[in-house]
């Protein structure tokens, strides 16, 4: 008897519990920028997609997510890294009176909301970061140290070994959870050398680009230790055999330039006829004009010209005379 009691409250406990409707997760915040991939409680987070309390946020190792709360405060966060809303209490006066959010590794940046800088709190292994109405970027690596570097307002990081203000722009604190901490500093490139990680803090070094206002903060002499950038403005190895390629045109131009000046062609020497022979002493053999059947081989030298005319007048004296003997000697014949 007590056996078919039990069995019909137990299926009267399946029936009133299919009864009630599931209570699901209470959204905080969407997705406002997705890159390569990014996965969520449910699977992959698309753009406009709303995430919720207690969910688990991932990237790929080019994964990047940016997330806009319900408040206003924005949180991107970058390639390989992971992070858990822990803890969202919402009020009627569009601010927060708790939002905790719980960094287990990666990269990330910060820009506060509306709500008072104590609602605020954000967990990695190392510390605590307290906001102070502030943007920063912070890093968690695989073993737990944490860089935190301030972009604006203030902020206050504590852990074992005490607590570190954060007041000027690019102020930058690395901890441990052993407790190490370092004094708060201005950050430069060598911080990467220290995390043991040169794809940390991409958005400051600009390995990873942000979109809208949030994507504005940052730099503070970072951009020159991204080592894809480095990489970019190596000398491209092709760049040795160019001066070669060069070489030929420069070569047969200057032979080019030489050969046709003849330094035995002075040009005084034109415009001068005085003698037969002076004006082209290397070719004398086009200047006697025996080679030409017509006789003006000699027409731009006055002189010959004239002495030309005295021999021909000789020839004809000569030929006139001869005619005279000629017509003496056939008159003597007549006679006798």
């Amino acid at each position: 008897m007590w056996g078919w009691r039990s069995v019909s409250v137990a299926t009267l406990c399946i029936a009133l519990s299919g009864a009630w409707p599931v209570i699901a997760a209470e959204p905080v915040g969407q997705a406002v920028v997705i890159k390569t991939q990014v996965t969520g409680q449910s699977g992959p987070i698309e753009v406009d997609t709303s995430v919720h309390r207690n969910e688990r946020i991932k990237t790929s190792p080019s994964g990047l997510g940016q997330f806009v709360f319900r408040d206003g405060t924005k949180l991107a966060v970058g390639w390989g890294s992971s992070v858990v809303i822990d803890k969202y209490v919402f009020d009627d006066s569009q601010s927060v009176k708790k939002l905790t959010i719980r960094a287990a590794k990666g990269t990330f940046r910060w820009v506060s909301g509306n709500s008072n800088s104590s609602a605020y709190q954000i967990l990695t292994p190392a510390g605590t970061i307290g906001v102070r109405g502030t943007a920063f970027d912070f890093y968690v690596g695989p073993d737990g140290t944490t860089a935190v570097v301030l972009l604006n307002g203030a902020a206050r990081f504590c852990g074992p070994g005490g607590c570190r203000q954060l007041q000027q722009r690019c102020d930058c604190v690395v901890a441990k959870p052993n407790g190490d901490m370092s004094a708060a500093r201005r950050v430069d490139p060598s911080i990467l050398a220290t995390l043991g990680n040169q794809r940390a803090l991409p958005f400051l070094s600009g390995n990873q680009r942000l979109a809208g206002g949030i994507g504005m903060l940052g730099g503070c002499n970072m951009a020159s230790a991204a080592p894809e950038r480095r990489d970019r403005n190596r000398p491209p190895p092709p760049a040795s055999p160019d001066p070669q390629k060069q070489d030929p045109p420069q070569k047969q131009a200057e032979p080019q330039k030489e050969r046709p000046n003849k330094p035995d062609k002075p040009h005084h020497d034109k415009p001068h006829h005085d003698g037969p022979h002076h004006d082209r002493p290397d070719r004398p053999d086009k200047h006697d004009g025996h080679d030409k059947p017509d006789g003006h081989g000699r027409h731009d030298r006055p002189g010959n010209h004239s002495q030309n005319q005295g021999n021909d007048r000789d020839h004809r004296g000569h030929d006139h005379d001869r005619d005279r003997n000629h017509d003496k000697g056939r008159s003597f014949n007549r006679n006798r």
